[in-house]
Formats: C-alpha cells, structure tokens, sequence
C-alpha cells in the first residue's frame, strides 16, 4: 500500500499531535481492553489511570479505535466512554481492518490490529495486557492468534504481561521462536502468564534495565531484522492470583466453552467472564494491576528509545 494513502486513514488527537510536534514519545494502547475485556464501568477508568501512567512518566498514550471510517490515534474521554458503553464495537485484527473502516463502524483494536495501526502512526511501542497465543487444543482447532503472526512482521515493541493462561504458553513460544520474535523479560527470568508472575517457560533474554532493551530493539531494527519484540513483565505480586488456582479455574471455563458450541473470537472473552466470576472478581483487580504496571515498563522503554 502506498505509505502516503494508508496515512490519510489517520486522525491523531490534539494531544497526540501535540505531543509528536513537541518530540515528546508516544505510547500506543489497544481498545479492544476497553470494549470486549473488562466491564463497564471499570474499563473506562482502567483506561484513564493506564493513560494517566503514561503522561506521569513524561510519555504520551495514544489509545487506538476506529471510529467513523478513521483510525483513531489518541481518544478523548467521550470517545472512551462510547467505547466503554457501546456493547457494539467489532473485535478488529488485521483481516478486520478494511471492512470496519469501510463501513464507518466503531471498531474496538486487538493486539495485531493496533500494532498495524501504531506502524502507520510511527508509533514504536505499544502497551496491552496480554499477547494472544496458541490456543489449548490447537493441534485440532488449528485455532492460533493472528497477534502472533503480526509479531512477526511488524515492527513494534509489545509491552505485556507475557500471554493469557488461557493459551497453551509452551506452543505459543514455540511458534514465537519459529518466525523468529525475540521475547525479553523485565523482572523475572521466565516468561509471565498474565494471572499469574510465572508461566514455567523461560523468556529468551533477560534485560530489566528499560536502556537496555532500548538498544536489543534498536540493534534488531537496524540489522533489517523486521517484526516485533515482546517484553514480558509480570504482574506485582500483591495482585498476582496463585498458579494452580487459575489452572483449575481456567481448565472449568474452557470446558464449559467447549460444551456451549463457543468459538473464534467469542472464546476470549467468555473465559475472561468466567475467570472473573470463578475467582470472585479478583482476575479483574489482577487484569487492572498488571496493566497498569505495564504501562509504567512501556513508558519507560518508549523514553530510552527516544535516546536511543
């Protein structure tokens, strides 16, 4: 696609604008948090602490939606608030992009889809909770997260805290090291598991010092070597939920989607739900923590980079 069309699909906001014209480093967050991954009205307010983060640490969030045939860089509290509200935002990847945009449709980004659009944006480091994976069960599904490929082949960093436990974390590293995605871990030797500090999987290096990871990420670049990197940071502790607890509880909810026919892009947020419920809401306060911590490591990379 020609750089200069696919760039008139962009509106940045006032603050975002700003803040490039002043050479102040942006942060990309994703939407999709907002309308499928939390309830209202805790996503709305997660949203606004995670910015809230972001700006305290000299950074510039640029949460990321499609909204009336735009790509959205940078939301104002309106436009969080429809967000959090609507019940009608479209899950939106890659393969989702065009028909969204075309139909002027709100559009709620995963992790691929504002990966894609940080790229466009210029937009080097991007903030979630966790990166899609593997799914369990895969080997007969072949259900496999379209963020993985998009690690591949865009080149943004991915601050999260490692992949939902929901997945199969050991294929979802595998298949990382296949297409070649260098995964950091800040904090901890070993990859996260959202809930949860520890996945039992070592990360490929361990780099705590946010220069540090500056410097792998721009080194990777200017070798030409395309494609993303993941950080893996883990939840803090006070907020992390114990592993075999969310083992169990996530192997009940998975049978029950099996039981109930749910599929594709249905299957997520439904074993979030009953996560929530299953624990008593603390896989919220656990999902809101770590985000915010997230957001803290993001900002912090997003700066040495700009050192960098």
């Amino acid at each position: 696609m020609d750089a200069q069309l696919a760039h008139s699909w962009l509106a940045l906001s006032p603050a975002v604008a700003a803040a490039r014209a002043a050479g102040r480093p942006l942060v990309a967050l994703e939407s999709t948090i907002i309308a499928h991954g939390m309830p209202y009205p805790e996503n709305v307010r997660t949203a606004r602490e995670v910015e809230a983060v972001i700006r305290g640490l000299g950074a510039e969030p640029a949460t990321i939606a499609l909204m009336g045939g735009r790509i959205r860089v940078g939301l104002s509290d309106e436009e969080l608030e429809l967000l959090g509200r609507s019940g009608q935002a479209h899950k939106v990847s890659r393969r989702d992009l065009p028909a969204v945009l075309a139909s002027g449709e709100l559009g709620a980004t995963t992790v691929a889809g504002t990966m894609i659009c940080a790229a466009l944006a210029g937009i080097e480091v991007f903030v979630t909770g966790g990166i899609g994976g593997v799914h369990r069960g895969a080997s007969q599904s072949f259900d496999i997260s379209a963020d993985l490929q998009e690690l591949a082949r865009t080149s943004v960093a991915v601050v999260c805290a490692g992949a939902k436990s929901i997945l199969d974390i050991g294929l979802t590293l595998e298949y990382l090291e296949t297409h070649g995605v260098p995964v950091l871990s800040c904090g901890q030797d070993n990859f996260a598991a959202f809930y949860t500090r520890d996945s039992g999987f070592r990360a490929d290096y361990r780099l705590d010092d946010a220069q540090a990871q500056a410097r792998f990420i721009r080194t990777k670049w200017a070798l030409g070597l395309a494609g993303g990197v993941v950080l893996s940071t883990p939840v803090p502790q006070a907020a992390a939920l114990p592993r075999k607890e969310i083992d169990a509880i996530t192997e009940q909810a998975l049978a029950e989607a099996a039981a109930q026919d749910i599929a594709g892009k249905a299957v997520t947020p439904f074993l979030l739900a009953r996560i929530k419920a299953l624990t008593g809401g603390r896989s919220l306060a656990t999902n809101m923590a770590l985000v915010k911590h997230n957001a803290e490591v993001g900002a912090r990379l997003a700066l040495a980079l700009a050192r960098t």
